[in-house]
């Protein structure tokens, strides 16, 4: 009982002073990271899809995280598109989002090895909710030992069951992009929600707040066939903070001719994240794990959630020469 007052009491805080989602395999999707990665790819297009559930050890309805996206290469120029969806909790709090991407190149030397994105993203935000799935405060009795009557009226009053919000987020992005160097360090900033609309069910003001993204790291090519890419994301929004580090390594089996993906993520106070996966070809595939490490250990029993990655890029025979994508 204590536990579902406080999942609900979380829920409630969520709609005051909302917190984004995110993902544990943030870098995994351009689109979603930074929008200036747009067309960053070595080759015609790419389709990617992400998919988490989370929390299952703790809530009967466990929380989940999907999109997909496309982007593509045009000259100096990046266009893309991506639909996101989030689910959370016992009422049904669903978070569908529709957005267009677009971003320009801009090399700073002859050779191209050093390079400057800028990228632009907007789009349209559905948030719904099935308040009558609900609980609350005055529905509690002491009837049979106590329990929730969802026929007693709740007396709360939402004023819109769905609601339509406009995003529009502008990022940046440097990278070094020579592939035989032995180092290929890259920095990132994202800033999202810049509109910061209304998001309130209940018919008054509660803007969704800025939240910023900043990223950085640097690939290490210790041979030919093993690279380390270690790495930093930095998360803020209003009152919230969140420290991301992680490192990825990739060896490369001559005989498959893949590349074998494994990493580590400690996103700080919070989880820890084993990461595996594969890339062969135009595909890369890519399993997460998280391990619960906050307060909520006793509970969850260190249970987190799967993430699951998928990644396919369509490439021309003849490479691209305009353009290198940053070695992430």
């Amino acid at each position: 009982m204590k536990i579902r007052i406080c999942l609900f009491a979380i829920f409630l805080s969520g709609l005051s002073y909302s917190q984004d989602a995110h993902l544990s395999m943030y870098d995994a999707a351009p689109l979603f990271l930074n929008p200036a990665l747009t067309g960053v790819v070595d080759g015609d297009f790419r389709v990617h899809g992400q998919y988490r559930t989370q929390w299952k050890s703790v809530n009967f309805k466990p929380y989940t995280s999907a999109l997909i996206s496309f982007d593509m290469p045009i000259k100096k120029w990046g266009f893309g598109v991506q639909i996101n969806n989030f689910r959370a909790g016992a009422g049904n709090f669903n978070v569908l989002q529709g957005l267009l991407s677009a971003a320009y190149y801009i090399p700073l030397n002859k050779n191209k090895t050093h390079i400057l994105n800028f990228g632009l993203q907007g789009g349209v935000t559905q948030k719904s909710l099935e308040y009558q799935l609900l609980s609350f405060n005055n529905q509690y009795t002491l009837n049979n030992g106590g329990q929730f009557d969802q026929t007693i009226v709740s007396n709360e009053n939402f004023g819109a069951q769905s609601k339509f919000i406009p995003m529009l987020n502008a990022s940046a992005l440097y990278y070094y992009s020579k592939a035989q160097s032995r180092l290929n360090p890259f920095i990132g900033v994202s800033v999202f929600n810049l509109t910061q609309p209304n998001e309130s069910f209940f018919g008054r003001e509660s803007k969704l707040p800025l939240r910023m993204y900043t990223h950085i790291g640097t690939r290490i090519n210790i041979t030919e066939l093993f690279y380390v890419i270690p790495k930093v994301l930095i998360m803020n929004q209003k009152k919230f903070h969140e420290q991301t580090y992680a490192i990825e390594a990739g060896y490369f089996l001559k005989g498959s001719g893949a590349y074998v993906l494994a990493g580590v993520i400690v996103r700080a106070k919070d989880a820890m994240i084993a990461t595996l996966g594969v890339r062969k070809d135009q595909f890369i595939v890519k399993l997460a794990y998280d391990f619960n490490i906050s307060s909520l250990t006793a509970t969850s029993k260190s249970k987190g959630g799967f993430e699951l990655s998928f990644t396919y890029v369509h490439k021309k025979k003849k490479p691209i020469d305009y353009k290198v994508c940053p070695r992430l």
